[in-house]
Protein backbone atom coordinates (compact mmCIF):
# COMPACT_ATOMS: atom_id res chain seq x y z
CA UNK A 1 0.00 0.00 0.00
CA UNK A 2 1.31 3.39 -0.96
CA UNK A 3 2.22 5.50 2.25
CA UNK A 4 0.10 8.64 2.77
CA UNK A 5 1.48 11.95 2.82
CA UNK A 6 0.85 15.32 3.13
CA UNK A 7 2.49 18.84 1.74
CA UNK A 8 3.57 21.40 4.30
CA UNK A 9 4.65 25.29 2.76
CA UNK A 10 5.98 27.40 5.64
CA UNK A 11 5.43 30.31 4.87
CA UNK A 12 6.15 32.75 7.81
CA UNK A 13 4.77 36.58 7.79
CA UNK A 14 8.12 38.09 8.54
CA UNK A 15 10.88 37.92 6.40
CA UNK A 16 13.80 40.52 6.62
CA UNK A 17 16.04 40.40 3.53
CA UNK A 18 12.51 40.15 0.98
CA UNK A 19 9.93 41.78 2.99
CA UNK A 20 6.90 39.87 2.78
CA UNK A 21 8.28 37.71 -0.17
CA UNK A 22 5.55 34.77 0.37
CA UNK A 23 2.87 36.86 -0.12
CA UNK A 24 4.90 39.63 -2.70
CA UNK A 25 2.85 39.54 -6.22
CA UNK A 26 5.14 37.53 -8.77
CA UNK A 27 4.05 37.41 -12.40
CA UNK A 28 0.40 38.82 -11.07
CA UNK A 29 0.45 36.10 -8.06
CA UNK A 30 1.38 36.42 -4.43
CA UNK A 31 4.57 33.93 -3.93
CA UNK A 32 3.17 31.64 -2.02
CA UNK A 33 0.21 30.65 -4.60
CA UNK A 34 2.68 28.92 -6.86
CA UNK A 35 3.75 26.57 -4.46
CA UNK A 36 -0.22 25.41 -3.73
CA UNK A 37 -0.65 25.40 -7.17
CA UNK A 38 2.14 22.39 -8.34
CA UNK A 39 1.37 20.73 -4.40
CA UNK A 40 -2.09 20.51 -5.36
CA UNK A 41 -1.74 19.42 -8.90
CA UNK A 42 1.04 16.76 -7.80
CA UNK A 43 -1.93 14.85 -6.76
CA UNK A 44 -0.09 12.73 -4.06
CA UNK A 45 -0.91 14.56 -1.19
CA UNK A 46 -3.80 13.63 0.89
CA UNK A 47 -3.68 17.91 2.03
CA UNK A 48 -1.62 21.10 1.31
CA UNK A 49 -1.20 22.35 4.62
CA UNK A 50 -0.05 26.06 4.84
CA UNK A 51 1.77 26.53 7.93
CA UNK A 52 1.82 30.62 9.49
CA UNK A 53 1.11 32.56 12.28
CA UNK A 54 0.15 35.96 9.66
CA UNK A 55 -3.47 36.19 9.41
CA UNK A 56 -2.69 37.83 5.75
CA UNK A 57 -0.50 35.02 4.68
CA UNK A 58 -3.22 32.42 5.70
CA UNK A 59 -6.17 34.35 3.88
CA UNK A 60 -4.20 34.38 0.93
CA UNK A 61 -3.55 30.23 1.56
CA UNK A 62 -7.18 29.36 1.68
CA UNK A 63 -8.01 31.72 -0.94
CA UNK A 64 -5.78 29.22 -3.40
CA UNK A 65 -7.20 26.26 -1.95
CA UNK A 66 -4.98 25.10 0.90
CA UNK A 67 -5.73 24.20 4.48
CA UNK A 68 -3.85 26.75 6.72
CA UNK A 69 -1.72 26.00 9.93
CA UNK A 70 -2.07 28.46 12.78
CA UNK A 71 1.39 28.29 14.20
CA UNK A 72 2.30 29.52 17.54
CA UNK A 73 4.43 33.13 17.48
CA UNK A 74 7.35 31.46 19.35
CA UNK A 75 7.55 29.07 16.12
CA UNK A 76 7.64 32.20 13.89
CA UNK A 77 11.06 33.84 14.82
CA UNK A 78 13.54 34.60 12.41
CA UNK A 79 16.06 31.89 14.30
CA UNK A 80 13.16 29.18 15.20
CA UNK A 81 14.11 25.85 13.59
CA UNK A 82 11.69 23.91 11.20
CA UNK A 83 11.41 20.99 13.71
CA UNK A 84 8.82 23.04 16.06
CA UNK A 85 6.44 24.25 13.59
CA UNK A 86 6.44 20.71 11.92
CA UNK A 87 5.80 18.39 14.90
CA UNK A 88 3.23 21.05 15.85
CA UNK A 89 1.49 20.82 12.13
CA UNK A 90 1.91 16.70 12.82
CA UNK A 91 0.96 16.66 16.08
CA UNK A 92 -2.42 18.53 15.40
CA UNK A 93 -3.30 16.36 12.26
CA UNK A 94 -2.59 13.49 14.79
CA UNK A 95 -4.84 14.50 17.40
CA UNK A 96 -7.38 14.99 15.25
CA UNK A 97 -7.43 11.42 13.55
CA UNK A 98 -5.08 12.54 10.66
CA UNK A 99 -1.85 11.26 10.75
CA UNK A 100 0.14 10.69 7.82
CA UNK A 101 2.72 8.17 7.05
CA UNK A 102 5.07 11.31 5.05
CA UNK A 103 5.50 14.63 5.09
CA UNK A 104 6.80 16.67 1.90
CA UNK A 105 7.79 20.74 3.19
CA UNK A 106 7.77 22.60 0.14
CA UNK A 107 8.88 26.21 0.63
CA UNK A 108 6.85 29.16 -1.00
CA UNK A 109 10.71 30.70 -2.17
CA UNK A 110 11.16 27.88 -4.80
CA UNK A 111 8.29 29.65 -7.38
CA UNK A 112 9.43 27.62 -10.29
CA UNK A 113 9.05 23.98 -8.55
CA UNK A 114 6.33 22.06 -10.81
CA UNK A 115 3.85 19.36 -10.25
CA UNK A 116 6.10 17.23 -11.66
CA UNK A 117 9.03 18.04 -9.72
CA UNK A 118 7.09 17.08 -6.66
CA UNK A 119 5.92 13.62 -8.67
CA UNK A 120 9.72 12.84 -9.32
CA UNK A 121 10.83 12.87 -6.08
CA UNK A 122 8.28 10.94 -4.61
CA UNK A 123 9.02 8.45 -6.89
CA UNK A 124 12.51 8.27 -5.94
CA UNK A 125 11.43 8.92 -2.05
CA UNK A 126 9.58 6.00 -2.53
CA UNK A 127 12.44 3.60 -4.22
CA UNK A 128 14.28 3.67 -1.14
CA UNK A 129 12.17 2.33 1.57
CA UNK A 130 14.71 2.17 3.87
CA UNK A 131 15.91 5.96 4.14
CA UNK A 132 14.88 8.19 6.63
CA UNK A 133 14.38 11.52 4.43
CA UNK A 134 15.22 12.66 0.83
CA UNK A 135 16.18 16.02 0.59
CA UNK A 136 16.33 18.16 -3.18
CA UNK A 137 20.06 19.34 -3.91
CA UNK A 138 22.33 20.78 -6.79
CA UNK A 139 25.29 21.47 -7.84
CA UNK A 140 27.52 23.53 -6.25
CA UNK A 141 28.50 26.64 -8.12
CA UNK A 142 30.78 28.15 -5.67
CA UNK A 143 33.22 24.75 -4.27
CA UNK A 144 34.00 24.91 -0.74
CA UNK A 145 37.31 24.30 -1.23
CA UNK A 146 37.27 27.80 -2.59
CA UNK A 147 36.48 29.27 0.75
CA UNK A 148 38.27 30.45 3.39
CA UNK A 149 38.03 31.64 6.94
CA UNK A 150 39.42 34.91 7.96
CA UNK A 151 41.44 35.05 11.31
CA UNK A 152 42.52 38.30 12.40
CA UNK A 153 44.82 39.78 9.31
CA UNK A 154 44.96 36.22 7.87
CA UNK A 155 42.91 33.76 6.24
CA UNK A 156 43.24 30.19 5.89
CA UNK A 157 41.27 27.09 3.62
CA UNK A 158 37.86 26.26 5.18
CA UNK A 159 38.94 22.77 4.00
CA UNK A 160 42.45 21.16 4.35
CA UNK A 161 44.49 20.43 0.88
CA UNK A 162 44.06 16.93 -0.32
CA UNK A 163 46.63 14.84 -1.17
CA UNK A 164 48.00 16.61 -4.65
CA UNK A 165 50.70 18.98 -4.77
CA UNK A 166 48.46 21.93 -5.62
CA UNK A 167 46.44 23.40 -3.20
CA UNK A 168 42.68 22.52 -3.37
CA UNK A 169 42.07 26.48 -3.85
CA UNK A 170 44.47 26.67 -6.79
CA UNK A 171 42.69 23.79 -8.97
CA UNK A 172 40.21 24.48 -11.31
CA UNK A 173 36.66 23.72 -10.73
CA UNK A 174 36.52 20.83 -12.97
CA UNK A 175 39.20 18.94 -11.01
CA UNK A 176 37.39 19.09 -7.95
CA UNK A 177 35.32 16.72 -6.97
CA UNK A 178 31.67 17.18 -7.32
CA UNK A 179 29.53 19.22 -4.53
CA UNK A 180 26.19 19.59 -4.04
CA UNK A 181 24.20 21.92 -2.04
CA UNK A 182 20.76 21.78 -0.56
CA UNK A 183 18.07 23.93 -2.04
CA UNK A 184 14.94 25.02 -0.94
CA UNK A 185 12.08 23.44 -3.35
CA UNK A 186 11.50 20.18 -1.20
CA UNK A 187 12.05 17.58 1.65
CA UNK A 188 9.96 14.40 2.09
CA UNK A 189 10.64 12.42 5.26
CA UNK A 190 8.34 9.78 7.61
CA UNK A 191 6.80 11.37 9.85
CA UNK A 192 8.33 8.87 12.63
CA UNK A 193 11.74 10.65 12.36
CA UNK A 194 10.08 13.72 13.67
CA UNK A 195 8.64 11.82 16.88
CA UNK A 196 11.26 8.97 17.24
CA UNK A 197 14.77 11.30 16.16
CA UNK A 198 13.04 14.93 16.71
CA UNK A 199 14.23 16.60 13.52
CA UNK A 200 12.81 17.06 10.24
CA UNK A 201 15.51 14.94 7.96
CA UNK A 202 16.74 11.78 10.20
CA UNK A 203 20.22 10.03 9.28
CA UNK A 204 19.95 8.29 6.27
CA UNK A 205 19.02 11.18 3.27
CA UNK A 206 18.31 10.02 -0.55
CA UNK A 207 19.88 12.71 -2.48
CA UNK A 208 16.88 14.28 -5.08
CA UNK A 209 18.80 16.18 -7.84
CA UNK A 210 16.64 18.90 -9.21
CA UNK A 211 16.82 20.42 -12.72
CA UNK A 212 17.31 23.76 -14.60
CA UNK A 213 15.18 26.22 -12.30
CA UNK A 214 13.48 23.79 -9.85
CA UNK A 215 15.30 24.95 -7.09
CA UNK A 216 15.89 28.31 -7.92
CA UNK A 217 15.59 29.71 -3.95
CA UNK A 218 14.41 33.83 -4.00
CA UNK A 219 16.25 34.92 -0.62
CA UNK A 220 17.56 38.52 -1.59
CA UNK A 221 16.81 41.19 -3.43
CA UNK A 222 18.61 40.29 -6.91
CA UNK A 223 17.03 36.69 -6.73
CA UNK A 224 13.75 38.42 -6.97
CA UNK A 225 15.08 40.56 -10.05
CA UNK A 226 16.36 37.47 -12.03
CA UNK A 227 13.05 35.22 -11.18
CA UNK A 228 11.21 37.98 -12.83
CA UNK A 229 13.80 38.84 -15.81
CA UNK A 230 13.52 34.43 -16.35
CA UNK A 231 10.01 34.98 -16.55
CA UNK A 232 9.79 37.89 -18.89
CA UNK A 233 12.17 36.14 -21.05
CA UNK A 234 10.40 32.78 -21.03
CA UNK A 235 13.50 30.88 -19.44
CA UNK A 236 11.60 29.51 -16.89
CA UNK A 237 8.02 28.68 -16.41
CA UNK A 238 5.72 29.19 -12.94
CA UNK A 239 3.07 26.19 -11.95
CA UNK A 240 0.12 27.22 -14.26
CA UNK A 241 -2.74 28.89 -11.31
CA UNK A 242 -5.20 28.42 -14.36
CA UNK A 243 -6.67 25.14 -13.49
CA UNK A 244 -7.01 26.20 -9.38
CA UNK A 245 -9.66 27.99 -8.47
CA UNK A 246 -9.35 30.47 -5.82
CA UNK A 247 -11.95 29.97 -3.44
CA UNK A 248 -13.88 32.66 -0.36
CA UNK A 249 -16.10 32.74 2.18
CA UNK A 250 -17.56 29.23 3.32
CA UNK A 251 -16.13 27.53 0.63
CA UNK A 252 -12.18 28.77 1.94
CA UNK A 253 -10.81 25.10 3.58
CA UNK A 254 -10.51 25.54 7.19
CA UNK A 255 -7.94 25.16 9.53
CA UNK A 256 -6.16 22.82 11.76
Amino acid sequence: MTPTVVGLIPARGGSKRVARKNVRVLAGHPMVAYTIAAARESGIFSDVIVSTEDEETADIARRYGATVSIRPREFAGDGSPDIQWVRHTLESLRNEGNGTDCFSILRPSSPFRQAGTIRRAWKVFLSQPDADSLRAVEKCRQHPCKMWIIDGDRMRPLLAAGDSTTPAHSTPYEMLPPVYVQNASLEIAWTRVVFEKGTIAGDEIVPFLTEDYEGLDINFPQDWLMAEDLIARGIAHLPPLSSISQTTGSESPTSI
